[in-house]
């Protein structure tokens, strides 16, 4: 006979030493490796032309009206806690998302950067789960193959719809941020790099 297992909460990530990066899927603890370089160099990237104009200009010339935010607990429920790569908010559902740990209110934008490691759980499992309490809008960008796939929740299908998917030579407007051209290639390590 197994022991009952019960499902992890906010409190299990609470109790983890300092530094230690995770999150709690279907109730379990999940603790995924360190990203390689270029994760972190799509991740920064992605913050730059997309939260740039859209939040650090808000108000000096760009679109505004979101806040973009990296790597911040978000709790989907009492045993969904994730931390996206990337995070948006309206600012008009989130006016001030400073001092919360974690943030209850559901993204209007998840970004997950793809890392050979996790693929499967980005593509597979977060995307069940960000469907599930319906995130409207999810990006997988993958450095590995330099694509974006944009995907957008339809609530009366229950599913995800496809934005579109764009490779390294895209120049695209993709929802929620068509406000601007995304030059896709700036996302990745150059060419032979």
């Amino acid at each position: 006979m197994q022991p009952v297992r019960t499902p992890a909460t906010y409190d299990a990530l609470l109790a983890l030493p300092e530094g230690v990066r995770a999150e709690i899927v279907d109730g379990a603890l999940v603790t995924p490796p360190a990203p390689l370089p270029r994760h972190s160099l799509a991740q920064r990237a992605a913050s730059r032309f997309i939260g740039g104009p859209f939040d650090d200009d808000d108000g000096r010339g760009g679109p505004g009206g979101w806040w973009i935010l990296l790597e911040v607990d978000v709790r989907l429920g009492p045993h969904d806690v994730v931390r996206p790569d990337l995070a948006g908010w309206r600012r008009e559902r989130l006016p001030a998302p400073w001092d919360q740990r974690p943030i209850d209110a559901v993204p209007d934008w998840i970004c997950e950067i793809v890392s050979p490691s996790n693929a499967a759980h980005d593509r597979v499992t977060k995307r069940r789960l960000y469907a599930t309490h319906a995130v409207p809008y999810y990006w997988i960008i993958d450095p590995g193959a330099r694509t974006v796939e944009a995907l957008r929740f339809d609530a009366a299908a229950n599913a995800w719809v496809e934005v579109g998917s764009y490779d390294d030579a895209s120049l695209a407007r993709i929802a929620p941020f068509e406000a601007i051209e995304l030059e896709v290639g700036r996302l990745f390590p150059p060419k032979g790099a």
